[in-house]
Order: C-alpha cells, then sequence, then structure tokens
C-alpha cells in the first residue's frame, strides 16, 4: 500500500472523448500520480452531447484495461447555475465510488456536467476527504460560458457585476445573477484548497469572493517523460538558412473567443511576402454564424492559410515540425493556454496575445 494518498480526479470530460486543454492537463496530472506508483483514479463525465445513456445500464463505463479510468454518465446540465438536472444515478454511482476506493483526496478539475452538488455530495458521503478544485477557467464567476467576455461584441469583461451580467442576458432578471453568485460561492465554500495556473486567473476569483488565502498559484506543465499519446522526442527546429521563417501554426479548438478569425485576417493582409498559416483544430463552437464566417475568412486567405482539421495528440510534435511560430491570438483572458507550454515543449517561440495568463507565460523577445 502507497503511503501517499489515495486520489480521486474528476474532470468534467476524458481527453479520449473530448481531448481539450482541461481534460488533457488533467490526465496528465493522474497519469504521472499513478506512474509514480500512487493509488489514483480518472473519472471523466460524459452526457447526451457525447452519446446517450444505456437504459438500465451502469453509469461508470471503463476506459483503459487497468480500470482505473472512468467515464461517468451524468445526464442533463444547467449551464447557468452549474448543477445537474438528473440527481439519481450518477449521485448513487459517485456514492458507491466513494465508498468502495476511500479516496484521501478528491481532485476536481471542472464543474461542467459534473454539477457543484457533487462538491455537497463528496463531503457528506466522504467527510473526511480533502477536496482541491483546479479552477481551469472562469465558469464559476461568468454565466457567458466561462468566458468573462460580453455577449454582444467579445469584449473582455474583467470584474463580473450584476447588471453587466444581466446586459448580457437581458431575459434574465438580475435577481437570478445575484441567486447564481450566491448559490455558486456557497458551494464553492465547501472546496478545502483552490489551485489557479495563473496569477491572472487568481486575482479574478480573490476579486469576485475566494479568500485569497485558498487559492495557491501551480502553473500547469506538460509532461516531461514520453507517454503513449506523447511524442517520445522533441522536433527538431525548421532549417531557417537562407529563408524567412514565415510557416505560422494555430493549435486547438477553433472559435470566435480563440481569435481563429483574426488569424485568417492578419495572414491574408500579407499572402502576398509568403507567408503561410496551418490551422490544426476542430471547430467545436456551437455558433453556427462563425461556423459560416470561418468558411468565408478561410476562402479569402486563399493559398495563404489552410485548415487541416483535428488532430491527435501523439501528431503534435510532426505538425509543429512543419512551422516556424505557433500563434494564440485568443481575445479572451485565457488563463493557461495548454498549447503553449506544447509549443516550448517542442522549442516553437509563441505570437500571442498581451492579455490575461498568455502574458504570464510568453516573455517579450525572448520565448
Amino acid at each position: 500500500m502507497s503511503a501517499a494518498p489515495r486520489v480521486l480526479f474528476l474532470c468534467h470530460g476524458h481527453p479520449a472523448i473530448v481531448p481539450g486543454g482541461t481534460e488533457v492537463v488533467a490526465h496528465d496530472l493522474f497519469r504521472a500520480w499513478r506512474d509514480a506508483g500512487h493509488e489514483g483514479i480518472f473519472v471523466g463525465c460524459v452526457s447526451r452531447l457525447h452519446r446517450e445513456a444505456r437504459p438500465g445500464g451502469p453509469v461508470f463505463q471503463a476506459v483503459a484495461r487497468s480500470g482505473d479510468e472512468m467515464l461517468l454518465w451524468v445526464g442533463g446540465f444547467d449551464r447557468f447555475m452549474l448543477a445537474q438536472t438528473d440527481s439519481g444515478a450518477w449521485l448513487a454511482g459517485l456514492g458507491e465510488l466513494l465508498a468502495s476506493f476511500e479516496p484521501d483526496i478528491v481532485h476536481v478539475h471542472h464543474f461542467s456536467l459534473l454539477g457543484l452538488e457533487a462538491l455537497a455530495a463528496i463531503r457528506r458521503l466522504r467527510p473526511q476527504a480533502r477536496i482541491v478544485a483546479t479552477l481551469h477557467d472562469y465558469h464559476p464567476i461568468c454565466a457567458n460560458d466561462g468566458l468573462m467576455a460580453t455577449v454582444d461584441s467579445g469584449t473582455p469583461c474583467r470584474k463580473e457585476s450584476i447588471d453587466s451580467c444581466h446586459a448580457c442576458f437581458p431575459a434574465i432578471a438580475p435577481s437570478r445573477f445575484a441567486a447564481r453568485k450566491l448559490h455558486v460561492r456557497n458551494m464553492l465554500g465547501l472546496v478545502d484548497r483552490f489551485v489557479a495556473p495563473s496569477e491572472f486567473l487568481r486575482a479574478r476569483f480573490v476579486e469576485w469572493g475566494l479568500p485569497a488565502e485558498a487559492i495557491e498559484l501551480l502553473p500547469n506543465a506538460v509532461p516531461a517523460n514520453a507517454g503513449p499519446d506523447v511524442a517520445a522526442s522533441d522536433p527538431a527546429p525548421r532549417s531557417t538558412r537562407g529563408r524567412a521563417r514565415d510557416r505560422f501554426g494555430v493549435f486547438g479548438n477553433l472559435a470566435r473567443h480563440k481569435g481563429t478569425l483574426l488569424a485568417l485576417a492578419a495572414v491574408g493582409a500579407v499572402a502576398d511576402t509568403g507567408a503561410r498559416l496551418h490551422l490544426h483544430g476542430g471547430l467545436v463552437s456551437r455558433d453556427g454564424k462563425f461556423a459560416l464566417e470561418f468558411d468565408a475568412a478561410l476562402a479569402a486567405a486563399g493559398p495563404a492559410a489552410a485548415h487541416h482539421g483535428p488532430y491527435a495528440r501523439a501528431d503534435l510534435a510532426r505538425l509543429m515540425a512543419g512551422i516556424d511560430w505557433v500563434v494564440v491570438p485568443s481575445t479572451w483572458w485565457e488563463n493557461a493556454p495548454l498549447v503553449i507550454l506544447e509549443a516550448f515543449r517542442h522549442g516553437r517561440p509563441v505570437i500571442a496575445a498581451d492579455i490575461g495568463g498568455m502574458a504570464e507565460l510568453v516573455a517579450d523577445e525572448t520565448t
């Protein structure tokens, strides 16, 4: 038996189903803990967004043969209140897991799909366990998908208020925003320790009302050693002898707030220089208008831009070997983009917006 604590990692998704930055960071942490010889279980949530429930079937499904990675079917979810709307089988399943595994620490990596009620369930069913929550974004603060940006123009919003939130969602009464904030803060009061990957995000949550002493600043990391879905070696930089360094790459989900249209407009403006932009990532935005605008912007950029679609993490080293710069053109307060850390790991300099956590990761004229 390991002397280290048993840790249950809870995330709103599994990278095998949804390869987002939060899922990957959380899974990397779990795998590092397990590979160090400690006891841990990783649980990622799935809902109707990903698959239909099996009538009368188990709420847990195994992901890996080892049995220490699972999918938890959670049913409906209220995005506004960060609350579960199906309070039956998933709660019973979580209770059974807590009783059988008896974790010393439950590390929660997101509240989407899982719901804030999970915190109350953990505290009630496993009162001796410590609850840790990593704040990967601003979902507890902002009802606009956690972006801290206005709905109409996408302008970054540094601080929430009932009036500003109501202005973004005029159909929602101000009293509901007040109730939301009270509910979320009460639920987060059950957490023993918060982790903030960037000082910018930490400051936003302190300003919102979380105690400063309860939030630990702890930057994200990428694996130092190769795993099954991480490249075994870093790519050599493209040779710059006798040519310009004019191959740019965007990696990750493509969306309006990710600055995808901004990047396409930029490369289109300098297309006559021979600059080329390679977009690697899927269109996951629920904004149908954005998809049309993306197609139009890609066509307008002509040969200066190419969209290669989603990619596997195992292919990242090879893809980055073909570009000179990684571009992170996000227009919202990114917390700690995984793609920046991946770029550094693969020896690529980053061009990023000088806002939010991006400004903390990228040193001007150095990285």
